[in-house]
């Protein structure tokens, strides 16, 4: 889209540049939400954003904001949208950044056109439909810029919530929390081969006692990793299979094939321990009962 060009507009901004920035700029820094932004960030967004302006207005195509002319201005946008997103700005907010720039460029044309009505109405209709062009590219940057963020911080919980944790010499421990989908699965393979390489573990348990319900997809998800841990050397326990889950797994049709499962976590240890040549026995102590380990 493009607004008309008028380069009255292009004039007045070039004569009345300061004047125009005082305003706007003072206009920011008294509705912005007090300790959301310091006063001289918002001044010097504002600075940079009205000198690009500046700028583009000289060009041929003063008024296609799409055009190579405005191109520094869409950057200028673009930053001011990435910092605001990350600082909790509302989408209402940040248009509001470039929306409100129409008061201090309404107050200059008028000074310069004076009382002369339709040239008046044609130039602010201008900065009107220039304004909101620029009001949509801040919104669609902003958005872009949440929708990075949202995904960013869900791979992050996704790799928190999938643990590999050392249980002991060869022994792996992934315990499992919520649904297990395609994305976690990767995930969750990704994280335990490379615990796997890293530690030369023999036996790697995937505890599945948050898992809330297991259909037939799950049980997919869980044969691949079980197979991935095997190509790379290493054997898997499944621990965490309650009623529910085996009935369902039995319903389903589900074939886990020779995969070890236990019903606790303790159990599923005992026999990674006993499959490394370990064991648990009781040591007799003196004083007081205890336990040990012990190497077959």
């Amino acid at each position: 889209m493009s607004a008309p060009s008028d380069n009255r507009l292009s004039r007045v901004v070039n004569a009345r540049f300061d004047e125009i920035l005082a305003g706007w700029s003072t206009q920011q820094v008294a509705h912005t939400r007090r300790g959301a932004m310091s006063e001289g960030d918002i001044r010097a967004q504002c600075t940079d954003l009205l000198g690009a302006m500046r700028a583009a207005m000289q060009g041929a195509e003063e008024g296609d904001v799409q055009g190579p002319a405005w191109g520094p201005v869409r950057d200028v946008l673009q930053r001011v949208s990435f910092i605001r997103a990350q600082q909790g700005f509302t989408p209402s907010e940040t248009a509001t950044f470039v929306l409100s720039l129409k008061r201090p460029l309404f107050d200059a044309l008028r000074q310069e056109v004076g009382a002369a009505g339709e040239s008046l109405a044609n130039a602010t209709w201008h900065v009107t439909e220039l304004l909101d062009q620029l009001a949509l590219v801040t919104i669609e940057s902003y958005m872009r810029t949440r929708e990075e963020l949202i995904a960013r911080q869900q791979q992050d919980m996704l790799e928190l919530s999938t643990p590999v944790v050392k249980l002991w010499d060869g022994v792996l421990a992934l315990p499992m929390i919520g649904t297990l989908d395609s994305s976690r699965t990767q995930v969750v393979m990704e994280s335990l081969l490379q615990r796997i390489v890293d530690t030369g573990a023999e036996v790697a348990i995937l505890d599945i006692t948050g898992v809330p319900t297991v259909d037939t997809l799950t049980a997919q998800h869980l044969i691949k990793t079980v197979t991935a841990a095997r190509l790379m050397g290493a054997e898997c326990i499944i621990s965490g299979i309650r009623p529910q889950i085996a009935q369902t797994i039995v319903h389903l049709g589900v074939d886990l094939g020779d995969v070890i499962t236990k019903s606790t976590l303790a159990d599923a240890f005992k026999v990674a321990l006993a499959r490394t040549g370990m064991a648990v026995v009781k040591a007799k102590l003196p004083a007081a009962g205890g336990a040990t380990f012990t190497q077959r």
